[in-house]
């Protein structure tokens, strides 16, 4: 398939800032990536693409700077996901609760590992 250059330019844009991310923050992207494999919100889990939501977490992970809470974190998923997907694929915000919460501890220890 021959795509027009805006887009092949924008997902080789994605991939290179995604590549940044995974080496900026290392074991974090791989742990956000399993946590939302698991929970998968979006249902395209078919247990051997696991790198299936790494896309996501190129968007997610810089937001949770912005993050005070799980119930930020769950803000922030269901926002990336309803943009990546359409807001019916992503479906209602509590459906994130459990993965928000997961995300929060691992953005929580890392950020005290920062500190340390």
């Amino acid at each position: 398939m021959n795509l027009p250059l805006s887009v092949r330019l924008r997902v080789a844009l994605q991939q290179w800032q995604r590549r940044r991310l995974r080496k900026k923050y290392r074991d974090l992207f791989d742990e956000i990536a399993a946590i939302l494999f698991r929970h998968d919100p979006v249902g395209v889990n078919f247990e051997d693409n696991v790198d299936e939501y790494e896309p996501e977490v190129g968007t997610v992970l810089p937001r949770l700077k912005e993050c005070c809470s799980s119930s930020d974190v769950r803000r922030v998923l269901h926002q990336e996901f309803s943009r990546w997907f359409t807001p019916e694929v992503a479906g209602p915000e509590e459906r994130y609760d459990s993965a928000a919460n997961d995300v929060w501890h691992v953005w929580q220890r890392h950020k005290r590992r920062q500190d340390a």
